[in-house]
């Protein structure tokens, strides 16, 4: 169903190795609030929603999140293609070499390897899906702010400011789509149940 055209979402060419950067960029490979959980939620999350709406914006941040996964892993690659050990031990990251050696594994940049509990995707109730995915964009983001808080390098900072850049867009496609749902009498009647008296609790 997709059409892949072969090539990055934005140009990626970094000269220097630095397995240091590469083990904080590798947080968006597999951490909590990175591109693979992203993809693998929103492309979950697509089939219960209500109106075709919401599944066409599923489905394209979905995909796009994958094109942004490419790009991470793009980065963690060149910085690192050149590296021998001495560079992994200078960079204290020889733990990681010492298991995957150059190989792009999905975990954080603390090495917790990524997990399905990072993917939440509550059935029916799609506004909590979308209130979670305004979340993870707030976060994409922030992680990637604190990325470039890491680096001066423009090789660097092209890139990681493009994905920067595109969680702001995405989370102002999950908020128009909120709002839309929101106004839909069959979701309301969903979201906005009729609570108990406090003191019946009791």
């Amino acid at each position: 169903m997709w059409v892949y055209d072969k090539k990055l979402e934005y140009p990626i060419n970094i000269s220097k190795t630095d397995p240091k950067m590469a083990q904080a960029i590798l947080t968006q490979y597999g951490g909590p609030n990175g591109e693979l959980a992203a993809s693998l939620r929103y492309l979950s999350q697509r089939y219960t929603m209500p109106n075709n709406m919401g599944k066409a914006l599923l489905t394209d941040i979905g995909t796009e999140e994958l094109a942004h996964l490419e790009m991470v892993a793009t980065m963690i690659y060149q910085l690192t293609q050149f590296a021998d050990p001495e560079d992994y031990k200078e960079a204290d990251v020889s733990g990681y070499y010492s298991i995957w050696d150059k190989g792009i594994h999905p975990d954080s940049a603390g090495g917790v390897p990524f997990t399905a509990s990072y993917i939440n995707t509550m059935g029916k109730d799609t506004i909590a899906d979308l209130q979670e995915d305004l979340a993870a964009e707030a976060k994409a983001r922030a992680t990637y702010e604190n990325l470039l808080d890491l680096t001066n390098e423009p090789e660097l900072v092209g890139p990681l400011s493009f994905l920067r850049e595109r969680e702001i867009v995405h989370f102002q496609r999950f908020g128009e789509l909120l709002d839309n749902l929101e106004f839909d009498k069959n979701i309301r009647k969903q979201y906005f149940i009729k609570k108990p008296r406090i003191d019946s609790l009791y």
